[in-house]
């Protein structure tokens, strides 16, 4: 898959666009459909999206992400796309729906098909929509297809409910709407190194400050590490550990079970399963390792 950061012109692409926060599963859908047109026309499938959300620039506020950038690309990438266009979303903000479609995607790509979610607007003032898009369809030459929204039992799936149930530490249900485990990547750095005193060695990675806030607390997990083909389980507390240290800094240290390599400096992946506990401050390390041993026989 190759990533352009601006756009390049490539004709006959099938093209899903949205922004794809979290690449839920509704998300997974839409540009499931335009890579499926495109191998059965055979021809290439592009996600036309941005480098940040649109919220960004209208209200000068980010939300809280589900997946750092390098991990929606990540996600992307497993659903087959062959190009990935990160537009620059403040360069096209004025044009007018009839202007974006022409000038920017019948332009560069003379595209052979379109997806996009039943709720997409786009164009200045938000004037171009999934009526829009059909009613242009036959006079540019492509196929439209509006992906309705996708439930999880009677819930809709969103990215505004992801982030909710995230907030809330019910990562089963995210989890759901997900179709896949919500997951953070990191580099293993170096901590206090406390966790061996108490016989609980911790892999330690950045929780990314753009992501949405899951509680302080204690989870089970599953940790895929760089070079090995293997998952294992782990527990993992995100937080500020509250026995140990008086800082406020927030971390996060996965004890990963039956495992003693040192891994410093390798990338590894944290997939959440469920929220065990809250985090508290305990009276002592002893208090604490008795009850990591009990989080353990939990999961």
């Amino acid at each position: 898959m190759e990533i352009f950061k601006e756009l390049k012109k490539i004709p006959n692409l099938s093209l899903a666009l949205g922004y794809f926060d979290g690449v839920h599963k509704g998300h997974q859908a839409v540009i499931g459909k335009a890579v499926d047109f495109a191998k059965q026309h055979n021809t290439k499938s592009a996600v036309i999206t941005f480098t940040d959300h649109p919220s960004c620039y209208f209200y000068k506020l980010c939300p809280k992400y589900i997946l750092t950038k390098e991990d929606r690309e990540y996600r992307i990438k497993q659903l087959g796309v062959d190009y990935i266009f990160e537009l620059d979303f403040e360069s096209i903000s004025g044009l007018t729906a009839q202007d974006y479609l022409k000038d920017v995607l019948i332009n560069h790509f003379t595209p052979s098909a379109i997806s996009t979610g039943w709720n997409h607007n786009f164009g200045y003032n938000q004037s171009g929509n999934s009526n829009f898009l059909e009613q242009n369809s036959k006079k540019f030459g492509y196929e439209y297809f509006e992906l309705q929204a996708k439930k999880e039992g009677l819930h809709e799936i969103s990215s505004t409910a992801i982030r909710d149930f995230l907030f809330e530490g019910d990562i089963e249900r995210a989890n759901a709407m997900l179709g896949y485990k919500f997951t953070i990547t990191g580099t293993v750095i170096e901590g206090q190194k406390l966790g061996r005193q108490i016989g609980f060695r911790t892999a330690n990675i950045n929780y990314p400050r753009e992501l949405v806030d899951i509680p302080f607390g204690v989870y089970s997990t599953i940790v895929k590490i760089e070079n090995d083909d293997n998952f294992y389980r782990g527990i993992s507390n995100f937080g500020t550990r509250p026995t140990v240290s008086s800082e406020q800094k927030h971390s996060l240290e996965t004890h990963i079970l039956d495992f003693d390599r040192d891994i410093y400096g390798k990338n590894i992946q944290v997939e959440f399963l469920k929220l065990i506990r809250q985090e508290k401050k305990f009276s002592s390390l002893d208090a604490l390792k008795e009850q990591i041993i009990k989080d353990i026989k939990s999961i």
